[in-house]
């Protein structure tokens, strides 16, 4: 039983200073790859260093929207650059949009558009992060769909509705659920889980953040990606066997992955 996590954090310090372990349990879990996001261009060599260590790691480069005051007139080259750089860059990212923790909605737009246009250059998938925002992302990628051309991506840590869910894989993107979908009230999030189709879902851990049930509360690890995986399985009543091959195919097809 192989399960790919979408999406890690392990270059920050909850889980950095613990690495050797955690990658023991990731491996008992049976996660054989996972996808490192990025929060900002100046985490790539740690990230990057991180990878020299643990093979099955690929990653992202990108600026997230709460850090989107960051941008300035060089961003767009040193990402491109980046994402040049090495081979295991398998998408630009995390970008979006968080009208939830931010108000500057026009600045997170700008750098959100950019950054999209990266991607398109590079064709390379978009890890996005959405939040209180769907209307104006969905505005956003259709427009930039009729004028420039698609992009491939993933909606990471799903937390809309399964109505926004719909626009969302009607441009064509990929859904991945997170520790979220384990909580008791998430209701909304695991109506989605059971509407997905097979071929657009992926299960992430966004760790260290948000554990999933049973390790709610405590720190998050690629490992409890199984958890994630147990519960949407449940959901959508499927084997646990079966929905771990459909999200670790689905996810070797949007980040040009093996395993």
């Amino acid at each position: 039983m192989q399960l790919i996590d979408t999406h890690v954090h392990i270059n920050f310090k909850e889980l950095a200073s613990d690495l050797e372990a955690i990658r023991q349990r990731w491996q008992e879990a049976g996660v054989v790859r996972l996808v490192h996001s990025c929060v900002h261009p100046g985490e790539f060599q740690e990230i990057q260093d991180i990878a020299n260590q643990v093979p099955e790691l690929s990653f992202a480069v990108g600026l997230h929207p709460l850090d989107s005051q960051l941008w300035n007139s060089t961003s767009a080259e040193t990402i491109t650059q980046l994402a040049q750089s090495d081979d295991r860059v398998v998408a630009i990212g995390e970008m979006g949009l968080d009208f939830y923790k931010a108000d500057n909605r026009e600045q997170q737009i700008q750098v959100f558009t950019e950054q999209l246009e990266i991607a398109y250059r590079l064709n390379k998938p978009v890890i996005i992060h959405c939040r209180d925002a769907a209307a104006t992302m969905i505005h956003l990628l259709q427009k930039f769909w009729e004028q420039r051309g698609t992009v491939s991506g993933v909606m990471h840590c799903w937390g809309g509705t399964p109505e926004e869910q719909e626009q969302f894989l009607a441009l064509g993107l990929y859904i991945s659920f997170s520790g979220t979908v384990t909580f008791k009230k998430a209701i909304a999030i695991q109506d989605s889980a059971r509407q997905v189709p097979s071929n657009r879902i992926l299960v992430e851990t966004d760790c260290p953040f948000l554990a999933p049930v049973p390790k709610r509360g405590k720190r998050n690890e690629p490992a409890f990606v199984r958890h994630v995986a147990e519960t949407v399985a449940q959901l959508r009543n499927i084997p646990l066997e079966t929905l771990c091959q459909q999200t670790t195919h689905n996810a070797c097809q949007l980040f040009q992955l093996s395993v």
